[in-house]
């Protein structure tokens, strides 16, 4: 069932993950960002714009995660749309020849049988540094960054004040970090990111994170807040104090502080990987200004 934000954005939730897929609704038919994400949800969705006489003009990807680049054969075939990486890296994936074993093998086994793999990740890269989403509807600004995933983005739907964060600034779940990407920090990847978020804090009412909760008002810096502290946490290797931990979590989300050990080991062995390093570039200089000082 879709849910109103304001009177152009609405939300359809999923059961397992809480996934919100958010409707921008323009006169000339929808914008879909992010769709799902179990075939009867996808089907109930296309229901629920058919209802509304509003046919799907354009789709957007915010990032490449399996349960953000779903479609389904009843939204018809409009382009669907992702940054330039965002859409590399499925164009990469879709292009092996077991790509659909490995999409599955991601997936919750609650939900295996039920996800339709096959239109999953056909995303148009938008040319580098667009800023502004090419559809026939309300203005919509990309804020790509680095934070959670290759290619992850922000959209904001400028009149309507809202923020359509991806998988950020959730209620639900911790800051996920992205250890894949080699020659980076994912914890300060992650805090750039919230600071390109926070860029546009004061021009929205209201953010839709990929899942959980529509924030407003105040909540939205508080989740920004919320974030933050969890990463400075984890950078400085003590346990956050965060609701999303805490014994008040809802019922059938306590993995999520399963997600929080592993980062937690993850950050703390890539910080005792550093240490040797550092003392080693800090020392070299000293040697050779001795031996300068000498001659």
């Amino acid at each position: 069932m879709l849910q109103q934000v304001t009177d152009d954005v609405l939300v359809h939730q999923s059961e397992l993950l809480r996934n919100n897929t958010v409707v921008v609704r323009g006169l000339s038919g929808v914008l879909i960002v992010d769709p799902g994400i179990t075939d009867a949800e996808l089907r109930s969705l296309a229901r629920d714009l058919r209802d509304l006489g509003d046919p799907v003009v354009a789709g957007f990807a915010t990032h490449p995660d399996w349960d953000h680049a779903l479609w389904h054969p009843e939204l018809g075939d409009a382009p669907r749309f992702g940054t330039a990486r965002c859409a590399a890296f499925l164009r990469d994936l879709r292009a092996q020849p077991d790509w659909q074993a490995q999409v599955v093998e991601g997936l919750p086994p609650e939900i295996a049988d039920e996800v339709p793999v096959e239109p999953f990740g056909l995303i148009t890269g938008l040319p580098e540094g667009t800023t502004h989403l090419p559809w026939q509807g309300p203005t919509v600004t990309v804020h790509e960054h680095r934070a959670h995933s290759v290619g992850h983005a922000a959209l904001v739907v400028v009149d309507s004040r809202v923020l359509v964060a991806g998988d950020m600034l959730s209620d639900l779940f911790v800051p996920m970090l992205d250890h894949a990407r080699e020659g980076s920090d994912p914890v300060e990847d992650y805090l750039a990111g919230l600071r390109v978020l926070e860029s546009v804090a004061d021009r929205v009412d209201a953010v839709v994170p990929g899942h959980g909760s529509v924030a407003r008002g105040p909540e939205v810096r508080a989740r920004i807040e919320r974030d933050r502290a969890y990463l400075h946490a984890l950078r400085d290797g003590v346990e956050p104090d965060d609701p999303r931990l805490g014994p008040d979590v809802p019922e059938g989300w306590e993995w999520v502080r399963d997600i929080h050990a592993a980062q937690a080991r993850g950050v703390a062995q890539r910080r005792a990987a550093a240490e040797p390093e550092s003392h080693e570039r800090t020392a070299e200089p000293a040697v050779h200004g001795d031996v300068r000082s000498a001659r």
